[in-house]
């Protein structure tokens, strides 16, 4: 093995650590509002809409596809409901990646029954 020379990293693993390292311990974790509206802070999203309607469904996709691609564990928890999530998920699962997707689809097996429920 030569130690001068870097080993390459598999596509996609690097992100998934970073999403695998934010994720909430339990989807009951995630206790953020179920109506009014929610104002993301700047780390979260630094252009664009950052002010919500949870009455919206399309406008509330937007903020839980926005939140778990960046937000940190604090913002999951913060801004995020298991409820709306689980209820959710079947389409928001087709508008975050891959790689986000099968960190809380491993996680949470609760989400990978539902991700294929289109019903929703």
């Amino acid at each position: 093995m030569d130690l001068g020379k870097p080993q390459p990293i598999e596509p996609g693993v690097v992100l998934r650590n970073r999403y695998r390292s934010r994720l909430p311990a339990r989807l009951e974790d995630l206790a953020g509002p179920t109506s009014g509206t929610v104002d993301l802070p700047l780390h979260v999203v630094w252009s664009g809409l950052s002010s919500f309607s949870l009455e919206q469904p399309k406008v509330r996709m937007g903020l839980y596809r926005v939140v778990l691609t960046e937000g940190q564990r604090e913002d999951l928890v913060s801004f995020l409901n298991k409820d709306l999530l689980v209820v959710q998920w079947p389409v928001l699962r087709r508008l975050v990646s891959r790689h986000l997707c099968e960190v809380w689809e491993e996680a949470f097996p609760e989400l990978a029954e539902r991700g294929t429920d289109y019903s929703t």
